[in-house]
Formats: C-alpha cells, structure tokens, sequence
C-alpha cells in the first residue's frame, strides 16, 4: 500500500500536538460505508528485546545513544481477512526502535510509524482498517485510527479496549449490539458498544472516511464470537508471536 508522508516523526511534545489538532482538522466523518469484504486490523506491542530487531542495529537515539544488545523495540501486525468467513488473505510484520515513549493522547507518535511500515508491505488493499486504539474519541479528536486513516487514505475505525477521553451518556444494556453515545465535553465523539452479552464494552469512533454508525456496525459484524472483532484478535495473536521471535 502507498503511503502518505504527513509530517516528520522526531519531533517533540509541543510539536505532537500541534501536529494532532492542525491534521484533526483533516479527518473526513463519512460517508456510510455500505459494503464491506476486505478488512484489515493492526496491533501493536511493544518491550524489551535481548537484541535489536531487523534493520535498527546502529540507529541513534535522538541524545546520540545507539542500539546495544537490550533496546526498547516496538513491534505491529497487520492481518487482512474476508468477510464474512474471515479467511486470512495476507499478514504484515514490522518492527523499530520506539522513537517516543508511552504517552497517553500522543500514542500514535510511537505506534503509528511501525503500523504503517506494515501496511507498506500489503498487497491487498483492504475496504476498511480496524485499529486497535482510539479514533475522534481522544482529547484532540485525533487518535492512532485518525493518524492511520489519513496516512492511508483510506476508511479506518478506531475500537479500543479502554477509554481516553469523555463517559457513556446514559446506561449501557448488557446484551449484544447495546450502545450508549460517548461524549466528551458536550460532543459525542463515540459510542460504547457491548460485542458479546454481558462482557467489558469496546469504544468505537471514527478513524476517518467512515461514519459512526457505519463504523459500529463493522465492528460488531467482524465480533461474531469474541469481545474484539475477530480481525483484530488475529492481529493480536501474530504480534504476539512475533514479539517471542524477537525476544530471542
């Protein structure tokens, strides 16, 4: 897949977040996306490797330190099914030195380079992305699905396992499919959505290219069987093992 160039990625605090509030302005809510039979899912992980993963051996830290033999490495998989058997059509697996720390509402300076290294190296187009992190759901309206969508240019849905920023306005129903809108200082920039009876809800937003209900509907359609959406569990899985492989 091609990707965008947005902006540099060594840049610091300030500069982040001018960055997510001058591109928030870029992110595109809708249209509805009626038809969907490819979707792709990133996850990331992140640790500590006892030897520099592929290509970062020598790569300066921005105070002039460089890998060693224990590096903070920070890895992505990029898994792309059909719909609706969710047969695997194609995996991706990048990994690099995590230029930024974890800092809450600026995550997608850390992850998103890696994700889109992934995404670089797909065949397939997908008709949609799930990322696994937030969306219009984040303080500045612009999360890892909005950086990722953008980069891509193409329908991105931010779900993400816990919440960043605004509460559910109202009660939350304890069967599959319930809703409850996620506001955040007045402004809806979400939904809560309950994927499997009686189990932790999902926070679903915008990324970009797509609405809020097409984007909830998406997502309980790839979460058939499990909490998370089954794309994204996938993706999960293969970062997981990858991280073992790099832990060597």
């Amino acid at each position: 897949m091609k990707i965008r160039r947005l902006h540099r990625w060594d840049v610091d605090y300030r500069e982040a977040v001018a960055i997510q509030r001058r591109l928030a302005a870029e992110v595109v809510e809708g249209p509805p996306l009626e038809r969907v039979d490819v979707m792709a899912a990133a996850d990331v992980s992140a640790g500590l490797a006892t030897a520099s993963p592929p290509g970062t051996a020598g790569v300066p830290w921005p105070d002039g330190r460089r890998a060693g033999r224990v590096d903070e490495w920070i890895a992505a998989a990029v898994v792309v099914v059909r719909l609706p058997a969710m047969d695997v059509l194609e995996v991706a697996r990048a990994s690099m030195r995590a230029s930024w720390p974890y800092v809450p509402g600026c995550l997608s300076f850390r992850e998103a380079p890696v994700v889109l290294e992934a995404f670089r190296q797909l065949r397939t187009r997908p008709d949609v992305v799930l990322c696994d992190g937030q969306g219009r759901a984040h303080p500045r309206r612009f999360g890892l699905a909005c950086h990722v969508g953008l980069a891509l240019d193409a329908p991105t849905i931010g779900c993400a396992k816990s919440l960043l920023a605004g509460e559910a306005a109202g009660p939350l129903g304890r069967r599959r499919g319930s809703r409850a809108d996620l506001v955040d200082a007045g402004e809806r920039v979400g939904t809560v959505l309950r994927t499997r009876d009686a189990v932790r809800p999902v926070y679903v937003s915008v990324g970009h290219r797509i609405d809020l209900a097409s984007a909830e509907r998406w997502v309980l359609a790839a979460a058939a069987r499990y909490r998370l959406p089954e794309p994204s569990r996938l993706a999960h899985q293969e970062v997981t093992a990858y991280k073992r492989e790099l832990c060597v």
